[in-house]
């Protein structure tokens, strides 16, 4: 399982997240950060860097939010190729 980077992200420009990541799988997609769900160890260490409380486990993101499973998918994805 992977982290989803949710809606809070979106127009934020503090990289604290990405920087924390040990294995980079968080990937700048244009208006908000990504997460790769591939490569993504579920370590947790942007959870606690990001700073506007963004960031979730895959089976945690909220209700309101659930369609940023996709969208983080769909977007590291593009950005890997």
């Amino acid at each position: 399982m992977a982290h989803v980077i949710t809606a809070p992200c979106v127009g934020t420009r503090d990289r604290a997240c990405q920087r924390a990541c040990p294995v980079d799988c968080i990937v700048d997609a244009g208006e908000h950060l990504a997460i790769d769900p591939v490569r993504c160890v579920d370590c947790g260490a942007c959870v606690s860097a990001c700073p506007v409380s963004a960031i979730f486990p895959e089976d945690r993101v909220p209700t309101e939010w659930a369609a940023w499973t996709s969208r983080n998918r769909e977007r590291s994805a593009s950005l890997n190729r």
